[in-house]
């Protein structure tokens, strides 16, 4: 199973991910969950980034004040319009964490 995952919060527990059983997991950070792709503490960056195929949503990382050249390379900035096409093409389920 392909599973989409959208995580909207910065200072989200990936414990719950590490319960997640999915052949293929993407994991859309929207809202306050793209500071899981630009910010770093202690020099470490977000362990969400070695979860899954990473999606950060481009508007939000704008919104935020970033630029997408400080995005982690693990991320791939995506519009609106390539979420819903991911959503729609690449996963069998979605749930928002």
């Amino acid at each position: 199973m392909k599973l989409g995952i959208f995580v909207s919060d910065f200072r989200y527990d990936v414990k719950t991910l590490d319960k997640v059983k999915a052949d293929e997991i993407g994991i859309f950070l929207v809202q306050d969950g793209v500071y899981n792709a630009v910010l770093k503490e202690n020099g470490k960056s977000s362990d969400i980034l070695e979860k899954g195929k990473v999606f950060a949503l481009g508007d939000d990382i704008k919104f935020r004040g970033f630029k997408e050249d400080q995005v982690d390379e693990r991320a791939e900035v995506v519009s609106y319009e390539d979420i819903v096409d991911l959503m729609m093409n690449n996963y069998e389920k979605l749930i928002w964490l």
